[in-house]
């Protein structure tokens, strides 16, 4: 354990001083300021007797997550309501004030992940923990102050033996665990404390269904089918569905397409199947000369979606009359490098719950940061495990920093632009909230791709 713990310290601390004037905003704008070397928000705020967050109200483009603030950036900077009441010297207020208010003091952050660099697990949550640190570093220049614990997790530790330590005690938020086995202590330990705990990744965690204090990202694969199932349905009306066997037999797609079936015989839906194995003529009579096609494949395999697209490019050449569109499997968004013009050609839309686009300017951006800070790339994983870290940190964060404990991830709360991984979360019965979205990653023949969500 010594040995591992060398490797990161205990704690890593992030923060910046908030100073928050008590004033009503106003959407009038009293002049424009020029930003000067060295200059902070905190700074200017102060300079104009304004509240950081109608500085941040008057110019939108502070709340993005990759906003900095640049010498020679001009900013609006409002009318501070004129009655406004002087300020009065701090009282102390009641500990469950101080807890759940975070405008006005840090945001406690712990983070309980195995941070090592002994396998693959840790190889992966010291990335996820390097976003995490970078989404700090964006909300600082925001006024978002954040101090962060992190205590390596590792699946050998004693969860017991972190949780005395009397910093994890004083979190407003954790996340973590990995492991299933260390959900036990940590679900008493927020609910003992009033702390709420964020589970980042696919672990089994029935506490979930009692403990209200919990959020959990992760989405079972049977959840993510019956809302493709019902997003399916709403979005291709009136297409006629085209079901091609594609013989894998180590394929688990069939629990999908074999739903999706069912729930279009009891509306009376028809559809066709055919095979990749087909004639030629057999596998042109599935498609319909008079409705748009949707085609759906029963496996997320590479060479037998290559087969698919060959035949079909077949067919089109006879065939140019026929409308078709492909909808696919998350496997696919990896397959870009071989598929990609013909995910355009035929309009292709694929359920997925993150969607990394290494050709938007914000996710090229944190990746240069990623590198900079850190003298490497980030793995070449989808969905990049740092850029999971920083949409997830930011977004809780933010939250946080806005409603205190009462944040609950409900849409509509904040706008948050996610770089990688969207986020909305609903009440799971009686107990925790667990993350509802969803999205079509949807590649238009113009050739662009546009995130449909849900």
């Amino acid at each position: 354990m010594n040995r591992l713990l060398r490797y990161f310290s205990v704690f890593v601390m992030l923060f910046v001083a908030v100073a928050l004037v008590s004033a009503q905003e106003s959407e009038s704008i009293r002049g424009i300021h020029k930003v000067k070397r060295k200059e902070t928000i905190f700074g200017i705020s102060r300079m104009y007797d304004i509240s950081i967050e109608q500085l941040i109200k008057a110019n939108p483009q502070m709340n993005e997550p990759d906003f900095e603030l640049k010498k020679g950036m001009e900013l609006k900077i409002p009318y501070a309501n004129q009655s406004q009441t002087p300020v009065q010297p701090v009282q102390p207020v009641a500990k469950e004030v101080q807890r759940s208010d975070m405008k006005g003091r840090a945001i406690k952050l712990g983070v309980m992940l195995p941070l090592h660099d002994i396998n693959g697990d840790g190889r992966r949550m010291v990335e996820y923990y390097r976003g995490v640190l970078m989404a700090c570093d964006s909300l600082k220049k925001q006024g978002v102050s954040v101090d962060v614990h992190a205590w390596n997790a590792a699946e050998d530790c004693d969860i017991h033996q972190l949780l005395t330590d009397k910093a994890a005690a004083n979190c407003d938020l954790i996340i973590g665990p990995l492991y299933s086995k260390q959900m036990d202590a940590l679900s008493d330990f927020v609910t003992k404390h009033d702390i709420r705990l964020v589970i980042p990744f696919s672990i089994n965690a029935p506490q979930l269904a009692s403990n209200r204090n919990i959020f959990q990202i992760y989405q079972t694969e049977t959840d993510v089918n019956e809302s493709t199932i019902g997003h399916f349905l709403e979005r291709f009306k009136g297409y006629h569905p085209v079901f091609i066997d594609c013989n894998d037999s180590t394929s688990k797609k069939g629990v999908f397409t074999f739903g999706l079936r069912r729930q279009l015989e009891q509306r009376g839906i028809s559809y066709n199947v055919t095979n990749l194995k087909s004639t030629e003529d057999n596998f042109t009579k599935s498609f319909s000369t008079t409705q748009p096609n949707i085609v759906i494949l029963n496996t997320g395999r590479s060479p037998e979606l290559g087969i698919a697209f060959s035949k079909i490019n077949g067919m089109k050449v006879k065939h140019p009359e026929l409308d078709i569109t492909m909808f696919g499997y998350k496997e696919w968004l990896m397959y870009t490098r071989t598929h990609l013009e013909n995910f355009y050609k035929y309009n292709t839309h694929i359920p997925s719950v993150f969607y990394y686009n290494p050709l938007s300017p914000v996710t090229q951006r944190l990746q240069q940061k990623y590198f900079a800070n850190f003298h490497t790339d980030m793995q070449n994983a989808l969905p990049r495990f740092a850029l999971t870290g920083f949409d997830q940190a930011f977004f809780f964060l933010k939250g946080f920093h806005k409603y205190g404990k009462s944040f609950n991830g409900a849409a509509g709360m904040f706008g948050y632009p996610p770089v990688q991984t969207p986020l909305q979360f609903e009440r799971y019965g009686n107990g925790g909230l667990r993350n509802k979205m969803l999205m079509f990653v949807h590649y238009k023949p113009e050739h662009m791709v546009e995130t449909i969500k849900f």
